[in-house]
């Protein structure tokens, strides 16, 4: 009997090229593909189940499915041109190259971002193949246009926002990642954007204000009364979006390193601060706790130590928690509702709790970021907050601030102009709002489908469809009547009770 080889299959060269390459470094592979993953779970199920329990029942399947559309769209989009124009050879300063990522020899040889060199170190090269890397930066793009639609439930026309998804993908993020990341000028020139706080969260929350004011808001007695369907629900959505952002930062460093262990730690710090924080300026100022504050003061403080996660100390972290949980605060509780932001329906406050935390969290690296961390990371040597501006480097750590503000403000300026600009080409197509009929009925309009199987919110009662017949003969319509008089109980029950 042949002797059973112990070495699995993976492991063995059992022809040409099956040989595992001297550069892969199996842990950090392992752990990016893991990081990956945690963020893919937040955009599907996370913030599917989030949107889709968050919003009025009639819009559930509407919101939970413009995040799986957008999910699976970026994909084929990021693969087919997307990637490279992000992180692939310079084009412009702002733009990689476009092309497609799928050949077999390009994704399997070591991961490469060509347009990282600087002055001081070479191109970034992960220890792992270029398809891991690939799918890595796909969740980051997949998220940001989730994060896009949290400012349009409840009226956006689903047509228009499967057009909206590949073209905002191609001509924003693909820019902003591109000079952020990529190596464009503003990697270059030294911002920091540890993860994401300009990239992913500014970016999307100024294109959901812009796409929200081109879009139209929703109706009136929506506005008025959008109660969560599913309170619970939403928690549990929430939660998967917290852990999973654990993949988020501490996979930035494209490594299992002692960055990534800094930057896991530092974002449940933050966000845990900033969830108290908010919850006791509720309690203070509206007299109760509440669970969907809760959850806005955890993304705030997610997306605020986004920019400079693995590049500050644990105590830093507390401090832009505490910052999280109040500035956003008042910028959605106050400012948010006056006459300003009002003429714009920011369905779930993308705004607030996304370009206010994510302009926040990068100004705050700006103040923050330790150099050791910095240099552990950076392309840039010896970048540096402002407390840590003695012994001469007082002009370096101011510049670092006014690089943190120039930054955010191209992003911003890009997107206002960008998103507009696409808004209005869509429009010239397709409607961008759905009509007051649609939008008076919902999910069933919309998609032909309901989240729950009851009587719509919303929707018109119609007996061929709605009345089913109960063992006495009698429709739902007339057993809601029978039951108001007392037939199916002792007693009638009041009126107020029902």
């Amino acid at each position: 009997m042949a002797a059973t080889n112990p070495v699995p299959l993976a492991y063995q060269t059992t022809g040409e090229g099956t040989l595992a390459p001297d550069w892969l470094n199996k842990g950090d592979n392992a752990w990016q593909l893991t990081a990956s993953t945690l963020v893919g779970l937040q955009c599907v199920p996370g913030l599917v189940i989030l949107y889709g329990s968050i919003v009025k029942k009639k819009w559930a399947v509407n919101s939970a499915f413009m995040s799986l559309y957008a999910f699976a769209a970026v994909l084929i989009c990021w693969v087919t041109w997307a990637f490279k124009m992000s992180f692939g050879e310079k084009l412009i300063p702002l733009w990689g190259k476009a092309g497609p990522s799928l050949d077999q020899k390009y994704l399997l040889q070591r991961a490469d971002l060509p347009s990282t060199g600087t002055d001081f170190y070479p191109p970034l090269a992960p220890l792992y193949p270029m398809a891991t890397l690939v799918y890595f930066q796909f969740v980051f793009a997949a998220i940001t246009l989730i994060l896009i639609a949290g400012s349009l439930l409840g009226r956006m026309n689903f047509i228009a926002w499967m057009i909206f998804v590949p073209l905002w993908l191609t001509c924003s993020y693909t820019v902003g990642a591109f000079s952020l990341w990529g190596g464009g000028f503003l990697f270059q020139w030294g911002v920091i954007d540890y993860a994401g706080g300009y990239v992913i969260h500014l970016s999307s929350g100024v294109a959901g204000f812009v796409a929200a004011y081109w879009v139209g808001p929703r109706l009136d007695k929506d506005r008025k009364s959008f109660p969560p369907n599913n309170v619970l629900l939403t928690l549990a959505g929430a939660g998967m979006l917290w852990l999973g952002w654990n993949g988020f930062n501490g996979g930035a460093p494209y490594a299992a390193n002692v960055i990534s262990s800094m930057a896991v730690l530092n974002t449940n710090i933050c966000a845990a601060t900033s969830l108290l924080v908010w919850t006791s300026i509720d309690v203070l100022v509206f007299k109760k706790p509440s669970v969907i504050g809760a959850v806005q003061g955890m993304i705030t403080g997610l997306v605020a130590i986004t920019p400079s996660a693995g590049l500050v100390q644990g105590w830093a972290a507390v401090v832009i928690g505490v910052l999280a949980g109040s500035i956003p605060w008042y910028s959605m509780m106050i400012l948010g509702r006056k006459r300003m932001f009002q003429k714009v329906d920011d369905t779930l406050g993308v705004f607030h709790t996304h370009a206010v935390a994510g302009v926040m969290g990068g100004i705050c690296a700006a103040f923050f970021a330790q150099p050791t961390l910095c240099n552990l990371f950076l392309s840039i040597p010896n970048e540096r907050g402002i407390i840590y501006a003695g012994d001469g480097h007082g002009q370096r750590a101011v510049l670092q601030l006014a690089k943190q503000i120039c930054g955010a403000l191209f992003v911003i300026g890009w997107n206002v102009v960008m998103t507009s600009l696409i808004c209005l080409a869509i429009k010239s197509v397709v409607p961008l709002r759905m009509t007051d009929e649609l939008l008076t009925v919902g999910d069933d309009a919309a998609h032909g489908e309901e989240a729950y199987a009851l009587w719509g919110d919303g929707e018109k009662f119609d007996a061929t469809k709605h009345g089913a017949v109960s063992p006495l003969g009698l429709t739902e319509h007339d057993g809601d009547q029978a039951l108001r008089e007392g037939i199916f109980t002792d007693h009638p029950i009041e009126l107020e009770r029902l």
